[in-house]
């Protein structure tokens, strides 16, 4: 189960061939992002486990989750970007449904990213999970 704006990623992608493009691509959806306000840049939303310094500002409201990020890393800030796409608008039951690593694989992220990312990625994903598991 995805959002329609993560489908929209995923069909862009199928467009790109080289892994370089799709890094680039990432990379202008963190720019596009608006940055995250300087009063959610707290130790409270800072997400451990990340090699860059990573926010993430999630709220539930009505029982649907949405959250805003930021890092300081241009790769990263592209990564919370695509999972805004892929949660942002989901109920919190939804959110704990979604297989997130065979979506993100959909777009081939898994093989290319460091070793140091990808455990950030999984800490950035943990955090919206428990965040959502914490409403049921």
């Amino acid at each position: 189960m995805a959002t329609a704006a993560f489908e929209d990623i995923v069909e862009d992608f199928e467009f790109i061939d080289e892994w370089e493009d799709r890094y680039r691509h990432v990379i202008e959806a963190g720019k596009a992002m608006p940055d995250l306000d300087d009063a959610f840049k707290v130790p409270a939303t800072k997400v451990d486990g990340c090699a860059s310094q990573v926010w993430l500002h999630v709220q539930i409201e009505d029982g649907v989750l949405s959250f805003e990020g930021d890092s300081d890393a241009m790769i990263v800030k592209g990564l919370i970007a695509v999972l805004r796409k892929l949660y942002n608008g989901l109920s919190v039951s939804e959110v704990l449904e979604v297989d997130t690593k065979a979506e993100m694989g959909r777009l081939g992220l898994n093989e290319h990213l460091s070793a140091q990312r990808s455990n950030g990625l999984r800490a950035m994903i943990e955090r919206i999970r428990e965040t959502a598991a914490a409403q049921t």
